[in-house]
């Protein structure tokens, strides 16, 4: 059974989405007292409520004291919307590379907040290798190809805040743990296209991944792949790296992207 204090907060997070919902429906925008009655609750509630939207910035309050949507909720929106296209847009290209690649996964990823979020999967469902990785998983950029190639193309100040901020914690005995043998790393990934995590966050297994970029030239996710060893050996790593580059390429290319990549293309 629910306590008060649960009710109340559940309440709370309630009206809170009705007066979004209100706000985005109104094109003039709403002041305290049209939403307060609109929703039958008191103005004081819808106050502090109001107030607090406006403080994290998903409303904005005219010089007429009416409310209107904020750039954060404006913001969040913009970027479930690239999220969803760049993984419609991957998806053919995912499935076509496990084809080619004769690789247990594939996988997309975004960076958020410091940490690649993995945002899609596909697995090959024959093989009897599975990778630890699921939609959702967070993992440092340290220690993962999928982690380097969404970085590279950042300023070094931002690539360093993220690493201060993060910290590098060693998960095994290959992991990059110096903040300038990192910046040496990304360099190759710039130069190359790819990057490689080669035993550097878990132990036996190898991933290779490059950035995607959108029609501004951002880096906005990156494609990857990971096995075990033996399946991305120093043999079959060249194949599989060029592979992984187009890929990304190719996806670059679907969402709108029409530049020169910066990187020699094969």
């Amino acid at each position: 059974m629910a306590s008060h204090q649960e009710e109340k907060s559940s309440r709370a997070v309630a009206r809170a989405l009705s007066i979004l919902e209100l706000v985005a429906e109104s094109r003039s925008g709403l002041r305290n007292s049209d939403l307060s009655r609109r929703l039958k609750i008191p103005k004081s509630s819808a106050s502090y409520i109001l107030r607090e939207l406006e403080r994290r910035d998903y409303l904005r309050r005219d010089r007429n004291g009416k409310y209107r949507l904020g750039l954060k909720l404006m913001s969040l929106v913009s970027s479930a919307a690239i999220h969803f296209d760049v993984r419609e847009a991957a998806k053919p290209v995912m499935e076509e590379f496990l084809k080619k690649s004769h690789l247990p996964e594939v996988h997309l990823a975004v960076l958020d907040n410091g940490r690649a979020v993995y945002i899609e999967k596909i697995e090959d469902e024959s093989s009897f290798i599975k990778m630890d990785i699921w939609v959702g998983h967070r993992l440092p950029v340290h220690t993962t190809a999928i982690g380097k190639a969404l970085v590279a193309f950042l300023p070094k100040e931002e690539i360093l805040k993220i690493l201060t901020t993060r910290g590098m914690e060693k998960k095994t005995r290959r992991t990059i743990t110096s903040p300038q043998k990192f910046l040496v790393e990304i360099e190759k990934v710039r130069r190359a296209g790819f990057a490689v995590d080669n035993e550097e966050n878990s132990e036996g297994v190898r991933c290779v991944a490059s950035p995607i970029f959108d029609a501004s030239g951002k880096v906005i996710a990156a494609f990857g792949t990971s096995s075990v060893t033996f399946h991305i050996d120093d043999k079959n790593l060249p194949r599989i790296a060029e592979l992984v580059r187009k890929s990304a390429m190719k996806i670059s290319r679907h969402i709108g992207f029409t530049g020169r990549f910066p990187f020699q293309e094969a």
